[in-house]
């Protein structure tokens, strides 16, 4: 049986615990967990009990996160980790370029070299903030083409949001093992190690990596008790281990650089856990879209998933954002996304179809950067065909887009100023919208200096 096969019969049998922000428990053997403490003199099993926390041990018990991990060999026991080359990966603060107030666009990343696994296959595209300081965030693609194998990976800066755009993800964690596939997500928690297996030939999609407060479900204000992404739809996985005694590679990225150090076994090796700083995945289609059903677009703000709340209330470190199937009724409106100049940044990427307002050149896999107050919207094709529509009740379900949304300008690394697959010309989308006033008959104009 090949990989490939392998991990897919692997994805095809996980269990689940259901649940955002939930405190799980799980254990692997039965009787691993201790009862009615975290720490006993002497762990069940002869495991070594290790909290690993998400946040400071004083922050409010609501914004708390940590889990107890009962491991094989306890986290401490490694040799020391050296530098190694950072590849295509970048962090923040991101100071080879300047903040750049045009819009671009740029087609998927090309394909990798053989032999490239979901870290090697990791390419910066731009971000904000300062990872040592935990502010602001970081946009990665990938494209990959093998397993990591003998291989872990961690982030110390941060948090990953995984978006798969083509071809499945195995992940395979301390807390256990999770499958994404497109059209879903997966949430991996600052410092949690994991690597990833494929679940078909090559894989392809987007990361955004949170350096800021973890991501929490948005509030819903007047919207009430339910809608958006309901928490019970998020799946964490249950506890699986590792007990292998060979040499494994374990990669850390800490504060903008990689670090790497050989241990002599692997490191997925716990045996049981409780806690809520863990791992998730989610389904993007179950996402419960809220819209007008009377008249004008709402803000795209109203399609939030994930947010990371700031010092500002409302001001997030970064939304992360669906565009998912909805149906489109209003009354006298121009239903597309509308024109508008925007305080936060937004990049956009495309998992699937076409997006409602870009007839072409926004293709799954590519992306696009709008910087703060840049103007963006419909280009012409889109809003002459929208102006010109029949209002009928529309369903969208040709497309799934997402959007990363921050606070602050997303600066783009040197290499992705630079690209090759960096689309010139993107402004013409644009050009060709023509002036339609007509002033009242009578109405005198602006007089100018």
């Amino acid at each position: 049986m090949s990989g490939i096969e392998q991990a897919r019969k692997t994805a095809e049998s996980l269990a689940y615990a259901t649940g955002f922000g939930n405190e799980h428990s799980s254990e692997a053997v039965s009787g691993a967990l201790p009862v009615g403490r975290n720490s006993p003199q002497r762990a069940p099993l002869g495991l070594y009990a290790e909290q690993l926390s998400g946040s400071a041990f004083t922050e409010p018990r609501a914004r708390n996160r940590r889990s107890w991990l009962y491991r094989i060999r306890p986290s401490a026991a490694h040799p020391p980790f050296t530098r190694t080359d950072n590849g295509a990966l970048r962090g923040a603060p991101f100071t080879e370029s300047v903040p750049d107030p045009n819009r671009l666009r740029w087609n998927p990343l090309p394909a990798p070299a053989p032999g490239t696994d979901f870290l090697a296959g990791l390419w910066t595209l731009g971000g904000n903030g300062d990872a040592a300081r935990r502010t602001g965030m970081a946009v990665h693609l990938y494209h990959a083409n093998s397993p990591m194998t003998d291989r872990v990976f961690s982030d110390s800066d941060g948090e990953l949001l995984i978006v798969p755009e083509h071809g499945g993800l195995l992940f395979v964690t301390e807390f256990g093992l999770l499958a994404a596939r497109p059209g879903e997500v997966a949430l991996i928690p600052r410092g949690v190690r994991f690597r990833v297996e494929l679940l078909d030939e090559t894989a392809r999609g987007y990361v955004c990596e949170n350096y800021g407060r973890p991501f929490v479900l948005p509030d819903l204000g007047p919207i009430g008790a339910n809608g958006l992404a309901n928490a019970r739809d998020f799946l964490c996985p249950v506890a699986a281990y590792e007990d292998v005694e060979r040499p494994t590679e374990v990669v850390n990225k800490f504060c903008g650089n990689l670090w790497t150090a050989t241990y002599d076994h692997s490191p997925l090796d716990v045996v049981a856990w409780h806690g809520n700083h863990l791992p998730y995945v989610y389904d993007l289609r179950r996402f419960n879209v809220i819209g007008t059903i009377s008249y004008d677009h709402p803000d795209p703000s109203i399609f939030t998933v994930l947010t990371s709340p700031s010092d500002t209330p409302g001001l997030a470190g970064v939304d992360f954002v669906v565009f998912a199937p909805r149906w489109l009724v209003g009354e006298n409106t121009f239903r597309p996304p509308y024109f508008h100049r925007n305080v936060m940044s937004e990049y956009m990427g495309l998992i699937e179809g076409a997006y409602d307002a870009k007839a072409e050149g926004f293709v799954p896999g590519g992306g696009s950067l709008h910087n703060m107050m840049s103007a963006h919207g419909p280009d012409r094709e889109t809003f002459d065909r929208a102006s010109a529509a029949e209002l009928r009740p529309r369903r969208i379900d040709d497309g799934l887009a997402f959007m990363f949304e921050t606070r602050w300008p997303v600066t783009a690394t040197a290499q992705a100023a630079t690209a090759g697959h960096l689309q010139t010309g993107y402004d013409e989308v644009w050009q060709g919208l023509e002036r339609h006033f007509r002033p009242t008959p009578g109405a005198a104009p602006i007089e100018g200096p």
